[in-house]
């Protein structure tokens, strides 16, 4: 294995017991009854979730997951990102586990998988459709330069492509590896990769492929003019397949059951990537619900029947995964500059490092805005705005900022990275994408947070929700294999099963937080501007 020894998760066995309860009385009446489960995967860039999905009642019957890291780098790579693809069917074969353990489930109950994955990755393939070198992820933005050549060529008519898309990656391949490139003949994105192996069918659907930076979202086929704008080989590397919504890519293959534990034969759904899966999970599936993700990553989007081209790049022009679009504005850092703040608060040279819980509560005493202190967030470079070369920094600082407090800089992080996002929605107001909307599906690790969910509903000035069921990218993928089962839409199948919202974690926002915000948001749009635009 490249990456040493990662560990899995536990769950709470408090969760564990409520789900069991629900799927208990789910199945009161019918004693002799065998559950039925759709398999949803969301091999993501820190860890793979695995979340089986009750068919027939409609609930979430286990969720397991499996931690891992990206590739150790020289530090004359600063902005390299890479993973394995063998880690990701580790991750698989681990999470699954977990969820039946879980779920005190047998892996025969499977009938029905689902993938999401991260997007833009590029999974190299050489003739015989072995891996070739370690992928390239979504936030490494080594190609930033060839992003910007590209972004020149006439066929792109102005828009400003950014590193995270796989198109740059494949020419940084060839300019940097040029013998790794000659040796390429196919490249695929993550959950395409997935799919293959769990197949051996090896396809794409509109949904990920609009993220490679050469897919024609009036068509909804490669775009031959840019493709050849970027190599002149491009279109050949490229899936020749490109799958429409609910479809299904194959079945699990003798190989991949004992690879991943999942039963032979069971149906594989297109899948998506993972912004368009988190879609499906949060119930965004038609125009007017506005999902806020808080990851790795963090991102912005909502359901549109229309594409919009924004040339600036802010908003990235993607199609979701049930046959419309998703408009989406993407973030390379946000629960990873919470993280960042928390080492920062650790207990000495090497010390531990304090609990979220216990720093939520010292950064809850702290004021909104932090008194002037503000985290710019960059740390590894940034796409939106496309900065590649920017850093983190923190600014606003005075004699005791961070004396007594740990909170300030925690706090001060959150903040940050939800400015950040604020750019999105009113990037989207201005194309007309959007009108404010009434409130926010906020989703993600960080949305556990209730000091990060008050944040949000206050940056924002909307009203904000969260999903019971934290994993949405996972629940999405597992609600596309069920519908597939049932011969149904996916979209049809969430407009029927809605997501059950959490109404103890809904928040809204208070009105003396909101004018600081307001002040804060262009006072980090300023200081951005001035040290890296």
């Amino acid at each position: 294995r490249a990456l040493g020894a990662p560990h899995v998760l536990s769950l709470r066995p408090r969760r564990w017991r409520a789900r069991r309860a629900v799927r208990t009385a789910a199945r009161a009446s019918v004693s002799s009854f065998k559950a039925r489960y759709a398999c949803g995967l969301d091999v993501g860039t820190q860890s793979t979730k695995c979340l089986l999905y009750d068919i027939d009642t409609n609930v979430v019957a286990g969720v397991g997951s499996y931690a891992y890291d990206l590739l150790p780098m020289p530090l004359s790579r600063p902005h390299a990102a890479e993973q394995d693809p063998e880690t990701w069917m580790d991750g698989i074969s681990e999470s699954l586990k977990k969820a039946l353990s879980d779920a005190d489930a047998e892996a025969s109950q499977i009938v029905s998988v689902g993938v999401s994955g991260q997007q833009h990755g590029m999974v190299a393939l050489d003739k015989n459709f072995q891996v070739i070198r370690p992928a390239k992820l979504w936030c490494d933005t080594e190609s930033a330069g060839q992003a910007a050549q590209i972004s020149q060529h006439a066929a792109f008519d102005g828009w400003q492509m950014q590193a995270a898309f796989t198109a740059s990656k494949v020419v940084w391949l060839r300019d940097e590896e040029p013998g790794n490139f000659a040796k390429t003949k196919q490249v695929c994105l993550p959950h395409d990769f997935i799919n293959f192996r769990l197949t051996s069918v090896l396809a794409t659907e509109a949904g990920d492929a609009s993220g490679l930076g050469v897919f024609d979202l009036s068509t909804k086929t490669y775009d031959r003019e840019k493709c050849a704008a970027v190599d002149p080989g491009l279109l050949t590397l490229l899936p020749k397949e490109i799958m429409p919504p609910d479809a299904q890519v194959g079945k699990v293959t003798k190989e991949a059951s004992e690879r991943t534990g999942l039963p032979i034969g069971a149906a594989v759904s297109t899948g998506s990537g993972d912004n368009a899966c988190a879609a499906i999970g949060a119930g965004a599936v038609s125009p007017g619900t506005l999902v806020v993700s808080l990851g790795t990553s963090g991102t912005l989007f909502g359901a549109s029947d229309t594409f919009v081209l924004d040339k600036s790049g802010v908003i990235a022009p993607f199609c979701d995964a049930v046959g419309g679009y998703l408009p989406l504005l993407c973030t390379l850092n946000c629960t990873r500059v919470v993280e960042e703040a928390r080492g920062f608060c650790a207990s000495g040279d090497g010390g531990a490092l304090p609990s979220h819980n216990s720093l939520g509560q010292s950064a809850s005493s702290v004021s909104p805005g932090c008194d002037g202190v503000q985290f710019l967030p960059y740390l590894v470079g940034e796409r939106t705005p496309n900065w590649p070369d920017a850093s983190g920094a923190i600014v606003g600082l005075r004699p005791g900022s961070l004396r007594n407090n740990s909170g300030v800089l925690y706090r001060a992080a959150m903040e940050g990275a939800t400015y950040t996002l604020l750019t999105g929605l009113l990037k989207m107001q201005t194309l007309g994408v959007v009108e404010k909307p009434k409130e926010l599906v906020l989703v993600g690790g960080g949305a556990k947070s209730g000091l990060w969910r008050q944040i949000v509903s206050d940056v924002f000035n909307i009203p904000v929700k969260t999903p019971r069921e934290t994993e949405s990218a996972a629940l999405g993928a597992a609600k596309q294999a069920a519908a597939i089962v049932l011969g149904t839409t996916t979209k049809e199948f969430v407009q029927t099963n809605t997501p059950e919202f959490d109404v103890t974690k809904t928040t809204s926002p208070t009105a003396g937080a909101v004018g600081t915000y307001r002040e804060g948001y262009e006072s980090f749009v300023r200081n951005s501007n001035k040290l890296f635009a």
